[in-house]
Parts: C-alpha cells; structure tokens; sequence
C-alpha cells in the first residue's frame, strides 16, 4: 500500500472542513477586525491529517493557507507588517505539520496492514479454519481469542484422516499471549505427525507429551515458565467402533436421538506436560457411536465463561433445546448466545466443535451395538 494513500480517502471529511475554513474566512471578513475567528481554523488540516488521504489532506491545508493569509491581508488592517508575516508564517507551519503528521499516519497504516496480512497468513497455517472436513467426518464450531485482535490464541483442533480411523483433537494452552501460542503450535504439530504414524491414542498423546516437553525444555533454558496442555483425543474407525482418550480435559457432550448426553469418556488422565507426575499411563477408552450421534467439544472459556451475574454458561442445557439445529446453524446459535451471555466480554478464548459424520455415509440410524441411551449416563436437562 502506497505511503500517500489510504484506504479510505476521507473524501466527505475534506469537504466539510473545506466548507468550515471558507465558511470562517466569509465571518472575519463581514464583521471586521474585532471578530477574529480565524485563528481557530488551524484545527481543520490536522483533522484532515488524521482522517483523509494525502491528496485531500493537502487540498485542505492549501485552502487554509490560502484563507488564513487573505484575512491577516485584508481584514485586519491595525496589524503591523511583521505581526501579518507571523501569522501568515504561522499559517505555512500549520500546513507542513499536517502534511508530515498524514503521512506518518499513512506510512504506520501501510505497516501495520502489512503486518497483519503476514499474521493472519501464519495463524490461518497454524489452525486451520472452520469446518473442518476429515474422510466422512465434518466439524462445524468456531474459535474466539479472548486476546483482542488475534486470531489465535491457547485453544487449539484439528481432524485429520489417517490409516488409523479418523483422528480428532482438541486443547486448551494453560495461559495467554505469546507463550500460549507457541506450546498450543508445538502440541498441534505433534498431533498432525503422530497421528498418521502412531498406532493407539496412547501413542499419540505419548508424542505430543514429549514435543511439549522440549518446548517447555527450551522455554526454561530462556528464563520463561513451562506450559501444560489439556487434550481431549477422539478416535472413529468402521461405523460403530471408536476411542476416547482425555488429558485432563473437560467432558463433550453427545446428542443422540435428540438427547443431549454430557460424557467423561477417558478422564482421569493428567495434562500434557505434567505426564511425569504420574507412572500411570494414559488409558483411552472404547465408545460405540452411531451413525447419527453428534459429538460437542468444547474447551473450558465456553463452559466458564461467566454472565453479568456471575453463573457460569450452561452449555448442557443450551443444547438441549437447540438439538434439531444443523450444525453450521449450531454454532451460529451457540456462538450468538454466549457472547449475549458475555456480554462480549470474554475472559478465556472459547472453541466449539459441532462433529458428526456426514450425511450420506454410514448405515441407518439405530443399527450397531449401542442403541439407545450411552451406558452410564443421563440426559441432560
């Protein structure tokens, strides 16, 4: 983007602070020297420096000279000639002061713009964007940082088709900023090698537990603290057969038959990162889903996330009245409703995943093992 132009010309603010100047020049030259309001109209280039382009920036500032040294001229004939060449002098500065200050402005405007453009390139790399689509499984959801004007944030997904099933992942980076980041990057990385080449969840988690490891290793080494990461790894193979292995995440929630089901599948596990503190190992856990289940991950900025009275977001009783919605417009609905309940005001970054299979694969619903309500459960209200 070029230094002289900015992506909105301020063509409307230009013209009114035209019309201001002229309009203040016509009052001092019809009410004579005891009226000298022109002294005032210094303030119309630098609004034209802070709001229009280059070009009109001049424009306004030319005027202003223009109109400024008219009326020192012509309407204030007691001043002596060097009181008029000072503030004729004082007008020129004026103007070469907005036009600097413009183009400051423009020049850190074409910075920042460029900088964001790499950013987003570099966190739209890093998390990939909603919905996600893994063999016949899509996720639908959405991703808000809590930190303003960020993309990404501590919460991290992905789905991804392997020789293995279908993969899911979603965590949460204990902390914020630039730390958070770089532990969620190194997690997500493991996540996306391992899980084409590691036979089990178990071995999956085991790799993302030693990426974190290094990376807190080196995080150390430069005098900043360790991160811990909670996961929650999903696996589906065949119509019926799948696996549930949490690291220290908060439950999902399956809606079966209209039914929301709140789930632990797999808790019990500690967070990546804190692995060592245990000589129990993970141990996932065998699910039998049907055809039509759909699956709600969440990480805990959705179900923490407080409203003007301090309650806590229901996300269980949400989805129960909104389990006839499709995905897409799930997501919608839920993200709406918690920034309602927020009032905006997150204080965690929030993730919603919405997965099912897609439509048009699979056997009918109701067939397989695990008809009915999910063993060891009850809806929820």
């Amino acid at each position: 983007m070029p230094a002289t132009r900015a992506p909105e010309s301020g063509g409307r603010a230009a013209v009114l602070l035209i019309l201001a100047i002229l309009a203040v020049t016509v009052v001092d030259a019809t009410t004579g020297p005891e009226l000298h309001i022109s002294s005032f109209m210094g303030i119309a280039p630098l609004v034209a420096a802070l709001r229009c382009s280059y070009g009109n920036t001049r424009v306004v500032a030319a005027i202003y000279v223009v109109c400024l040294t008219c009326v020192d001229l012509l309407t204030v004939p007691d001043w002596e000639p060097a009181s008029r060449a000072v503030g004729i002098f004082g007008a020129f500065l004026v103007a070469v002061f907005s036009l600097v200050l413009c183009r400051t402005r423009l020049q850190r405007e074409a910075l920042y713009a460029r900088t964001s453009l790499v950013a987003d390139v570099v966190q739209r790399a890093m998390l990939r964007e909603l919905p996600l689509t893994a063999g016949p499984i899509e996720a639908y959801g959405f991703y808000v940082s809590a930190q303003e004007g960020a993309r990404v944030g501590g919460d991290i997904y992905e789905a991804v088709e392997t020789p293995h099933g279908i993969r899911l992942m979603i965590g949460d980076v204990q902390g914020k900023g630039m730390p958070a980041i770089g532990a969620g990057l190194e997690v997500l990385a493991s996540f996306r090698e391992a899980a084409h080449h590691q036979d089990s969840l178990e071995s999956v988690a085991d790799r993302m537990e030693q990426a974190l490891a290094r990376y807190n290793a080196r995080t150390v080494e430069q005098g900043s603290d360790g991160r811990f990461v909670t996961a929650l790894l999903m696996e589906v193979y065949g119509p019926d057969h799948g696996r549930v292995l949490s690291c220290g995440h908060i439950p999902y929630y399956l809606v079966r038959d209209g039914r929301v089901y709140e789930r632990s599948d797999g808790e019990g596990g500690l967070p990546l990162g804190l692995g060592t503190l245990s000589r129990e190992p993970r141990q996932g856990v065998t699910v039998r889903p049907r055809t039509h289940d759909w699956v709600v991950l969440c990480t805990d900025g959705v179900t923490e996330a407080r409203g003007a009275d301090g309650e806590f977001y229901p996300l269980g009783e949400r989805l129960a009245h909104w389990t006839r919605l499709a995905p897409a417009d799930l997501a919608r609905t839920l993200r709406a409703d918690l920034e309602r309940f927020t009032d905006g005001d997150l204080k965690d970054d929030a993730t919603v995943l919405v997965v099912r299979r897609t439509p048009d694969t699979g056997r009918p619903d109701g067939e397989g093992p695990d008809s009915g309500r999910p063993e060891g459960t009850s809806p929820v209200s």
